[in-house]
C-alpha cells in the first residue's frame, strides 16, 4: 500500500508485526513527525525517549530499534540514505508558533494532526522527527538546521508489533526546520 502525505497534514495507517514501512522524502529537505501506538494499547506508544535511554545514542543507525514508553521494541531500522533524524523535539504546536513566530492562531501543526488521524487527544505528542536536523553542540545548545535529506531519499523500519502510524508532513515553513518550505511525503507499507 502506498500513501501520500500532503503537505501539513497527517494519516493514520495501521501496521502488522513484520511489515516494512518506507518513508520518503519526495522532493527534499521535508521533515516527517513518526509517531506510533500499539495496537489495542493506546497507553503504550513510540517514547523517543525510551529510544535513546536503550540505544544510548541521540542518533538513530541502522540495526537500531524504536522503543515505546514500556520498553518494548516497536520498530527496527533496516535501511536508512540520511542518517539524521531528531529524538527530542515534541510535535509542533499552536504554542510553540505562538511562542517562535507570533501566528500559532489557527496554524496547522503536526500534534493537531497526529491526534485527529489517531481520533485521540494527547496534549504533548514527542515522535522521531525522520530527516529533521538538530545540531546538538559540545556546549549542550542545539539549532534546527535545513534536513540533509535530498529528493527520493528514504529510510525503512520493520513494525516489531502490530502498530497503529499517525505520522504528519511537519507543517514549519517559518524555519530552516522543513528547508523553509512545507511539501509532501511517501509512504509505502510492504509484507
Amino acid at each position: 500500500m502506498e500513501y501520500i502525505i500532503n503537505s501539513c497534514s497527517g494519516v493514520s495507517i495501521d501496521v502488522m508485526k513484520g511489515q516494512r514501512i518506507t518513508v520518503i522524502d519526495i522532493e527534499g529537505g521535508q521533515v516527517v513527525d513518526f509517531f506510533a501506538e500499539v495496537k489495542n494499547s493506546e497507553n503504550e506508544f513510540l517514547s523517543p525517549g525510551v529510544t535513546i535511554d536503550c540505544n544510548e545514542s541521540l542518533r538513530l543507525k541502522v540495526g537500531d530499534l524504536i522503543f515505546s514508553n514500556k520498553y518494548r521494541s516497536m520498530f527496527k531500522v533496516l535501511f536508512d540514505d540520511v542518517g539524521e533524524h531528531d529524538l527530542i523535539h515534541p510535535c509542533c504546536r499552536p504554542e510553540m508558533y505562538e511562542f517562535f513566530y507570533g501566528n500559532g492562531k489557527g496554524h496547522k501543526n503536526c500534534l493537531e494532526n497526529i491526534n485527529t488521524s489517531l481520533s485521540r487527544q494527547r496534549d504533548i505528542i514527542t515522535p522521531v522527527n525522520l530527516f529533521m536536523y538538530t545540531k546538538i553542540n559540545i556546549d549542550g545548545t542545539i539549532e534546527v538546521k535545513a534536513p540533509l535529506s535530498k529528493a527520493g531519499d528514504k529510510i525503512i523500519l520493520r513494525a516489531e508489533s502490530d502498530v497503529r502510524l499517525g505520522v504528519a508532513a511537519c507543517s514549519v515553513s517559518e524555519s530552516q526546520c522543513n528547508g523553509g518550505k512545507c511539501t509532501s511525503v511517501k509512504i509505502i507499507i510492504e509484507d
